[in-house]
C-alpha cells in the first residue's frame, strides 16, 4: 500500500500533476461534448435542407 501512496505522490509533484491531468480531462471532455452537439445540430440542419419543400404551382 505504501507503493501506491508513493506513486500517487509522484515524488512530491503529485499536487501539480494530478490537477493538470484533471484539467486536461475536463478540456477534452468539453471538446468532445461540444463536437457531439455540433454534429447533432448539423445533422438536423442537413435533414431540414434535404426535405422537399412544397413548390407553389403556377
Amino acid at each position: 500500500m505504501d507503493q501506491v501512496a508513493g506513486w500517487l505522490m509522484m515524488g512530491g509533484y503529485g499536487g501539480f500533476v494530478w490537477p493538470a491531468y484533471g484539467l486536461a480531462a475536463a478540456v477534452l471532455g468539453g471538446l468532445a461534448f461540444q463536437s457531439w452537439r455540433r454534429h447533432r445540430r448539423s445533422g438536423a440542419a442537413l435533414a431540414r435542407l434535404q426535405t422537399p419543400a412544397d413548390m407553389p404551382r403556377q
